[in-house]
């Protein structure tokens, strides 16, 4: 994991006198560290995080970063041996938003996201059991991953993010995310000032209909009409 630390072994108990030992690191063979036991000389390139131990030779990298991911060569004398190290960021924790360009009256969309990671796996899961998941390797990329719950679903849902040696959950709240009152719906999918402009319309067509009923009926009582109520066509016209 990104910041721990890691030392790749030489397997020597002990450097014997004449020995040379040299580490390397990248694909074009970057000199990092050396120990001339004959000279009694030690190099470390890199002396903040990286620690040879004059002993046995063996290579510590502290405060690992992705920097540090790659392949490793030590020669002692003439032999080689190849390390190949990977580093993982640390992971972030998954977010659980409502999508509201999918939901229905039925049943409430959901999308869990995460941004910005590489070599992990995003999972959707009810209880214990995996539902849907999606995974990326190299590439520094964002995830998202859809799921879709009945509004009154009692079943417990989490979001795991998950590379080989960690992971992060978001448990799914349902109560919170899909409410089934209309005011709550309009606020969360539609924003405040939308919402409220929609409520302030329907306010004031209610508003305008009860006038409009009290004066069809006042008037059909005057002139004595029993024809269809103009409150009715309103309605129509409204509905439509």
């Amino acid at each position: 994991m990104e910041g721990d630390s890691v030392t790749l072994n030489s397997g020597l108990t002990e450097i014997m006198e004449g020995d040379q030992i040299q580490w390397w690191f990248g694909y074009k063979s970057s000199l990092i560290a050396e120990i001339n036991k004959q000279a009694d000389d030690i190099t470390v390139n890199n002396k903040f995080r990286h620690k040879l131990d004059k002993q046995t030779g063996s290579l510590t990298i502290t405060n690992t970063t992705t920097e540090d991911a790659g392949r490793y060569k030590l020669l002692i004398n003439s032999v080689i041996k190849s390390f190949s190290l990977t580093v993982y960021a640390r992971l972030p924790v998954p977010v659980i938003s409502r999508d509201c360009s999918s939901s229905s009256p039925s049943s409430c969309s959901l999308v869990c996201s995460v941004f910005n990671v590489s070599h992990v796996t995003l999972s959707w899961y009810k209880g214990n059991s995996l539902l849907s998941s999606i995974s990326v390797s190299d590439l520094s990329i964002s995830l998202s991953l859809p799921l879709e719950v009945e509004y009154q679903d009692k079943n417990s849902y989490s979001c795991v993010l998950n590379n080989p040696i960690s992971n992060q959950t978001q448990h799914l709240d349902i109560t919170q995310l899909c409410q089934l009152s209309a005011l709550v719906e309009s606020v969360h999918c539609c924003g405040s000032t939308e919402a409220v402009i929609r409520l302030v319309l329907s306010a004031l067509v209610g508003v305008a209909t009860v006038i409009l009923l009290v004066y069809d009926i006042r008037s059909r009582r005057m002139l004595n009409f029993k024809g269809p109520s103009s409150v009715f066509f309103v309605l129509l016209v409204f509905l439509s």
